[in-house]
């Protein structure tokens, strides 16, 4: 990696996006946030906290703690607040990511955050900030059909990068940009990716992991060609092997990685050792049902596991109309795929819900159904 210095980001905002302007009104949210209490406003049109119907809560927790919200501070979280978020959230979860990441660009340039009502809405508020119409865009399929979902309505073209159970392939990545001329790069009206998306650990659907020094290759060729990297990586607390690699993030010395994150799968829902047991559980009744049948890979952190079935050159009529006749019911894997029509030997089995009785029963049926397919 080359310390190349911050980027210049106007060539990757699109011309909507470099159309719109900030809202003085929520110019004058932020600011009112920023001002001491005896600040009187008549600005904001915002409803009088007064009238909120509820008053104060509180939360138990199994572990015998709780979480009170009195009335100051319901008020403040039924309330209006900047379009970022909460200041307080904001800088809480600023210093959780450079504690966790330590980013280079943080001591050159200011790290800026956005809330979201989860990871999708920030991938969707990104793809729209960049793409135009016709760009390139690069990614690791199979993958989460949502981010399919929301490329394809914006007509750009997606160009798969083959990948294996450790994630993207950088000499797959390398032969791919080969068609571009590094002497291009910068250049007005190339059509060089813009971008590059990927899941780095636990990928939906594969379970891949992308190992420290595939991470590297991939920044280098982000830097060579100059694209941004989507770093989408919501099972980040859910790596099941230590010391985690480090991220995209913590590699970024040019301020090319947009970053999401969750809370969906570990605030509310518990820790990782739960889903290091469920994972076992879920491999060891693969082990004793799926042998014969079927090959799969262990997922080193996330919530799938995804076998492919032999013997069998496409999952969807396997799973659409035969797996409820059996009482079971998986993910086909053609969903992930740029095009969804394409054959698929692929099922995405996840391990998150069922208890580990549920899973042994669940691979047993599928064994039965598979071998009646064959």
């Amino acid at each position: 990696m080359v310390l190349k210095g911050i980027m210049n980001y106007s060539r990757f905002i699109n011309a909507i996006s470099a159309a719109r302007k900030a809202s003085p009104i929520r110019i004058l949210t932020e600011l009112q946030q920023r001002s001491p209490p005896s600040l009187i406003s008549l600005a904001a049109g915002a409803p009088n906290a007064n009238t909120f119907p509820f008053k104060s809560a509180s939360i138990s927790l199994k572990n015998g703690g709780s979480i009170e919200f009195d009335e100051t501070l319901m008020k403040r979280a039924l309330q209006y607040s900047a379009s970022s978020g909460i200041p307080e959230l904001l800088s809480w979860m600023k210093d959780l990511q450079k504690s966790l990441h330590n980013p280079p660009t943080a001591g050159r340039a200011q790290l800026e955050m956005c809330v979201t009502t989860g990871s999708q809405e920030g991938l969707c508020k990104a793809f729209e900030m960049i793409i135009n119409p016709g760009d390139n865009v690069l990614l690791d399929a199979p993958t989460y059909s949502g981010t399919l979902a929301a490329l394809k309505p914006l007509g750009c073209n997606i160009i798969n990068i083959p990948s294996d159970q450790y994630g993207m392939i950088p000499e797959a990545l390398r032969e791919t940009l080969s068609q571009w001329r590094l002497e291009d790069v910068g250049k007005p009206n190339n059509t060089i990716p813009k971008l590059l998306y990927t899941i780095p650990n636990g990928g939906n659907p594969t379970g891949a992991s992308m190992t420290t020094e595939r991470k590297r290759e991939v920044y280098q060729l982000a830097q060579d060609y100059d694209f941004l990297i989507i770093e989408d990586d919501p099972y980040y607390f859910l790596q099941f092997e230590k010391p985690w690699a480090p991220t995209f993030l913590s590699m970024d010395v040019d301020g090319r990685v947009l970053r999401t994150d969750s809370f969906s799968k570990i605030l509310s829902s518990g820790v990782v050792e739960f889903y290091r047991k469920q994972r076992d559980a879920m491999l060891s009744s693969a082990d004793k049902w799926l042998q014969d049948v079927a090959e799969w890979h262990m997922p080193a952190a996330g919530m799938f596991l995804w076998i492919k079935v032999k013997g069998i050159q496409d999952t969807h009529k396997l799973i659409m109309e035969k797996a409820l006749e059996k009482e079971v019911l998986l993910v086909p894997g053609g969903v992930f795929n740029i095009d969804s029509s394409e054959p698929c030997p692929y099922v995405r089995a996840a391990f998150s819900l069922s208890s580990p009785e549920q899973i042994d029963q669940a691979f047993q049926r599928l064994h039965a159904l598979i071998k009646e397919s064959m």
